[in-house]
């Protein structure tokens, strides 16, 4: 065979192999593209579609632990409960191998609050930390000082006004505290926040009490109107007044507490002002992890 035809036969391969990729290309890049629009990331066992936000009230026993996914792949832990137990319950709304949370959220000091926090410190990689300077002298507020300082993560100190951009199209309102909590008591230094997708709200209030309840009325008004309402302090009687409960309007009431808790969380009152104003009262301590899930337009709420 001489040069020239095989130079001929050689262009005419090359040529062959260009078409077949140019052919191969538009049907990869579909695969790629319909794989990307739902992403199944294994919400407790529900599917996310790439235009919901998922908020999941964790099942932390006596304790708060709320984990947040937005429509653009954000992750926010906000508190984690009062022991390693959040660490077993954030596997089963977060995706497979996934071990990075963008925004950790510790709304103050107590124990049911961050001690689990300290667990997901160590077995998380946290881009940045959302705090008060509120600090007390238990083990479990050391503990997580501490794993907060060893993470290296950004810390920011929470402050009314404040305007987290949790992607494209969801925000982070910080609505309390007002100025340098840390001489407040405990609970009424609790971040407040109001977490906003299209025209739904998620109003989440930690262990806020009636003060504080009364403030964010006074400050905020009918703003504070929220499809969903993190009842504060568990549902004791010491949080969730009927007036901050009319100006809310709330169609789910959540209570995050334990199963036949000392305490009687909900307390009857709270449930009594609850029915009241209209709002379906969902419990971690009946009902498990509650999972809400918008499109931006309606909540809906999935319990086991």
């Amino acid at each position: 065979m001489n040069e020239s035809v095989l130079r001929l036969r050689l262009l005419a391969l090359g040529v062959m192999a260009v078409v077949t990729l140019l052919l191969w290309l538009p049907l990869v890049g579909a695969a790629v593209v319909g794989s990307s629009a739902t992403a199944l990331l294994g919400i407790g066992g529900v599917s996310k579609n790439s235009n919901e936000l998922h908020v999941a009230f964790l099942d932390v026993g006596q304790g708060d632990a709320i984990f947040i996914e937005t429509p653009d792949g954000v992750q926010v832990l906000i508190d984690g409960g009062p022991d390693g137990s959040v660490v077993r319950e954030i596997t089963e709304v977060i995706a497979v191998g996934d071990r990075t949370i963008d925004l950790l959220i510790g709304t103050h000091p107590d124990k049911d609050h961050v001690a689990g926090l300290t667990d997901i410190l160590a077995r998380y990689e946290v881009a940045e930390v959302l705090r008060t300077e509120n600090v007390n002298d238990t083990a479990a507020s050391e503990a997580f000082d501490t794993a907060v300082e060893s993470e290296g993560a950004k810390v920011t100190y929470a402050r009314s006004g404040q305007v987290w951009r949790l992607g494209a199209s969801t925000t982070l309102t910080i609505l309390s505290p007002i100025s340098d909590p840390a001489p407040w008591e405990s609970n009424a230094s609790s971040i407040v926040a109001l977490l906003r997708y299209g025209t739904t709200e998620f109003l989440l209030t930690g262990d806020a009490p009636e003060g504080t309840e009364q403030y964010l009325v006074d400050q905020y008004g009918s703003s504070l109107k929220s499809e969903v309402l993190k009842l504060g302090h568990h549902g004791s009687r010491t949080s969730s007044s009927e007036d901050f409960l009319r100006v809310v309007e709330p169609q789910y009431a959540v209570v995050s507490a334990g199963k036949d808790n000392d305490y009687g969380h909900p307390h009857p009152e709270v449930v009594e002002r609850v029915e009241n104003v209209g709002a379906q009262l969902l419990s971690t301590a009946e009902a498990g992890t509650i999972i809400f899930i918008s499109d931006g337009k309606v909540v809906r709420a999935i319990t086991n």
